[in-house]
């Protein structure tokens, strides 16, 4: 029990009802350790019964008065206070030892509630992650160079036709088996669309003509190959797409295996106006390093002060030990004129 420290004692008077009796009578009502004391005010003071204040249960609304108790809830007992200071501290005990009492139902909701929130946040902040990556993991080559090849159409729509000669179209497929492993994808030139470089599913790389027509070094159009490869390898061209389409287009391609039209149209368009995303140069230099290409003139042809892509420039001849012709200089020439330009 709380104590009631502002009192030295505390007593009322009260009307008991008896168990089984009709009769109310007068009695001094009196707050002690444990119970609640019920005496004779006739008499002496002789106590006439003991309620245990755990056990008390008020039957009138708080507030209401006069207070009417029970010792129990299965009790025909009564006892009726007017007295606002002794309801005031009944109740407060009552108050008191209610706090204190375990509430498995309260603590139960608690864990429903927590549970809810945890599924919730699951389901808001983890299962689209989640589909994304399991997509994205199981999708087989076959299908991501088919999806790249439908955003290639889309994007033909808005750029035109990609530049096509016969010369050109060779020189750029020896310049795909040098620089992408396996020989797999494709490179496209475009007149339009893209500023610089992007790719695509499948290990698509689309060029601005500008990259092949106006620098005089191969190594230049090289780089920028090598940068979209470690951009596709920093973030998977795939689950980019997937991330701006959403949950219900991770969940048609992985149950139908394709993705709707409309959403392949929406994310073509926005490749052509996003912003390049920058790479770190240990990626890149190592990239540079693998293929045995000089990254200076890609560097130079950023920056041509060189203080932005310093790195790039003190790696050549450096980190990049080895290197050797991109293409043979008749198949430089046929690729610069690729666009009939």
């Amino acid at each position: 029990m709380i104590a009631l420290t502002e009192f030295e004692r505390l007593e009322a008077p009260g009307l008991w009802l008896p168990e089984g009796d009709s009769q109310r009578r007068s009695v001094i009502v009196s707050v002690g350790e444990a119970t609640l004391t019920l005496s004779d005010d006739r008499t002496d003071g002789r106590p006439l019964t003991h309620w245990s204040l755990p056990a008390i249960e008020r039957i009138t609304a708080e507030g209401e008065t006069p207070a009417r108790y029970r010792p129990a809830s299965d009790s025909s007992e009564e006892l009726e206070i007017d007295d606002a200071l002794m309801i005031e501290a009944i109740d407060r005990i009552r108050r008191a030892i209610d706090r204190a009492r375990p509430h498995p139902g309260r603590l139960r909701g608690v864990m429903i509630g927590l549970g809810a929130a945890a599924i919730l946040g699951l389901g808001v902040f983890w299962l689209p992650g989640a589909l994304i990556r399991q997509a994205v993991t199981i999708v087989p080559p076959v299908s991501r160079a088919e999806i790249g090849e439908e955003l290639l159409e889309r994007i033909k729509r808005l750029s035109g036709a990609p530049c096509d000669t016969v010369h050109g179209a060779r020189a750029l497929n020896t310049l795909k088996n040098r620089l992408i492993p396996g020989g797999s994808g494709q490179i496209v030139v475009l007149t339009s669309g893209v500023a610089q470089s992007q790719h695509l599913p499948g290990k698509i790389i689309l060029l601005n003509r500008a990259l092949v027509e106006d620098h005089e070094d191969p190594d230049v159009l090289a780089g920028y190959v090598l940068a979209e490869l470690v951009r596709a390898e920093e973030q998977d061209p795939l689950e980019r797409l997937l991330q701006d389409a959403g949950l219900t287009t991770s969940l048609r391609l992985l149950t139908t295996g394709h993705i709707p039209p409309e959403i392949l149209d929406a994310h073509a368009e926005s490749l052509l106006t996003a912003p390049v995303t920058p790479v770190e140069n240990d990626h890149l230099i190592a990239a540079f390093a693998g293929a045995e290409v000089h990254s200076a003139p890609y560097a130079y042809a950023r920056d041509i002060t060189g203080e932005s892509v310093l790195p790039l420039i003190e790696a050549d001849g450096v980190q990049i030990e080895t290197t050797r012709p991109v293409l043979s200089d008749g198949d430089w020439v046929a690729l610069q004129g690729v666009c009939g330009g």
